[in-house]
């Protein structure tokens, strides 16, 4: 079954185009990924360092055992406590329906 995951981050200002760069390079390899279903990157329009991700995936257990493990995603994770002001809020999400234009 799909999951989406909600994360939330409050990136530290120096270190914003770290963060961008980094997560970029994250999502452009996780887009040949076969599991892998969509990403959408928001930003706060309230502010320059709070950012959302939303990612669906087509298995919990394959984000867990498989995609967390990948080598593009070791330097985004080894990053992270230098990158963010606080920890990150990451919410699991079941998709009922999804519309698109």
């Amino acid at each position: 079954m799909p999951v989406t995951y909600v994360i939330k981050f409050q990136v530290v200002p120096e270190r914003r185009a770290q963060f961008l760069e980094l997560l970029n390079g994250v999502l452009d390899a996780m887009r040949s990924e076969p599991m892998f279903h969509e990403a959408i990157l928001h930003r706060d329009p309230s502010s320059e360092y709070r950012f959302m991700l939303y990612e669906t995936w087509e298995s919990h257990e394959d984000v867990v055992n498989v995609q967390l493990q990948r080598p593009y995603r070791r330097a985004w994770h080894e990053a992270l406590p230098a990158l963010l002001e606080q920890e990150r809020e990451i919410e699991t999400w079941e998709p009922l329906r999804a519309d698109h234009k």
